[in-house]
């Protein structure tokens, strides 16, 4: 029986094929329409510069964004996620399920955690040995946990996720752009080989602009469906796995629990700056390991805020539910800068270990 590692690399190997399948269509599409298309079948010159034009640009820009697709490493959890050295040998010692989920809640209290596994437990990876971020899952093709995984993609081999995303999306919108005119400017061309109208001389280019049609059109069909389908997605700020599995939150499971809203969804993917949108360089939002949330329910293990207005000692309890991380940070900075201004203010704000959060209102009489 052959090695594992052996194996292991006859598997990686063998997973570049439908890359090098993708690299060989595209070589030989870039043939069939400069050489036998353009060069060769249409007479007018200044046809010729307008496709050659559109066509290069279509085409640098298709293989610029599969490039990144490809060669972007997925982004993993950092070391903050990895348990001690001392917790990670007393959870390989536990044999009780019990006893490891209270090891990994103690080294959760300090991470941003709001996702749970569907019984509730904290996620935590054996393989890897990490505690999974929010919207991190585990690639079993690549071996590895992949922040905000959305798929591992045979097409590029490569895990799509938090660091590809953006390149993912632009790769299927060239490459439709790409199909969508090769099919359009040469369809003129087919249907006068398909009827004869062209002369003879030009048999030898006609099985090239036949079947370069063929596969345009086949590859549009295909590609715009998945396209279509990954905008929504976009739109909605959910991955591939978050819509069949929503996400489970210490509320209980909401399939819209990262949705901030259309415009917030896509700037989340594309960045804020719209000049960058259609180039194929990073502009994320966020760092991969903590997402904002949207205010959906009640969760009692945040904040209750208590407005007390002195004049009528009543009290209007609001119940505070999820916040996303950069939302407590914000909020704890605010307190720090209000004690540090305001000496009284000490009386009014309790410690930071508690839940609830006393703000003092003086009515104008």
């Amino acid at each position: 029986m052959a090695p594992t590692h052996v194996l292991r690399c006859c598997q990686r190997g063998l997973a570049w094929i439908p890359v090098i399948f993708i690299a060989l269509v595209v070589c030989w599409s870039y043939y069939a329409y400069v050489v036998e298309l353009c060069i060769f079948t249409i007479p007018s010159i200044g046809e010729q510069v307008v496709y050659m034009i559109f066509f290069h640009l279509s085409f640098i820009m298709f293989v610029w964004s599969y490039w990144k697709t490809i060669f972007t490493m997925p982004a993993n959890p950092s070391k903050e996620f990895c348990l001690p050295k001392a917790e990670k040998e007393r959870y390989e010692k536990e044999e009780r399920p019990e006893s490891q989920q209270e090891i990994l809640w103690r080294a959760a209290t300090s991470l941003p955690l709001y996702t749970r596994t569907g019984a509730g437990a904290i996620r935590y990876c054996d393989r890897c040995q990490v505690i999974k971020p929010d919207r991190c899952h585990h690639c079993s093709a690549c071996d590895m946990c992949v922040l905000k995984m959305d798929h591992h993609c045979p097409w590029v081999n490569n895990c799509v996720g938090f660091s590809n995303y953006k390149f993912f999306i632009l790769f299927l919108a060239y490459s439709l752009v790409y199909c969508l005119f090769i099919a359009a400017t040469v369809l003129q061309y087919f249907i006068k080989f398909w009827t004869n109208e062209l002369p003879d001389t030009h048999t030898h280019a006609k099985f090239h602009v036949l079947f370069l049609f063929f596969v345009a059109a086949m590859f549009c069909i295909s590609i715009l469906s998945l396209f279509s389908y990954h905008l929504w997605l976009v739109g909605k700020n959910r991955s591939t796995i978050e819509a069949f599995r929503a996400p489970v939150f210490r509320t209980g499971s909401d399939k819209n629990g990262f949705s901030l809203g259309f415009r917030k969804n896509i700037a989340q993917v594309f960045g804020d700056q719209k000049k960058y949108w259609l180039l194929p360089v990073f502009t994320s939002q966020g760092d991969g390991f903590t997402f904002p949330t949207r205010l959906v329910s009640a969760d009692p293990e945040q904040a209750t805020v208590n407005l007390q207005p002195e004049s009528s000692k009543s009290v209007a309890e609001v119940t505070v539910s999820p916040l996303s991380e950069s939302q407590n940070r914000l909020l704890s900075s605010e307190q720090h800068a209000n004690n540090v201004g305001d000496p009284v203010a000490d009386d009014h704000l309790k410690p930071a270990e508690s839940e609830t959060i006393t703000i003092s209102m003086e009515s104008e009489s």
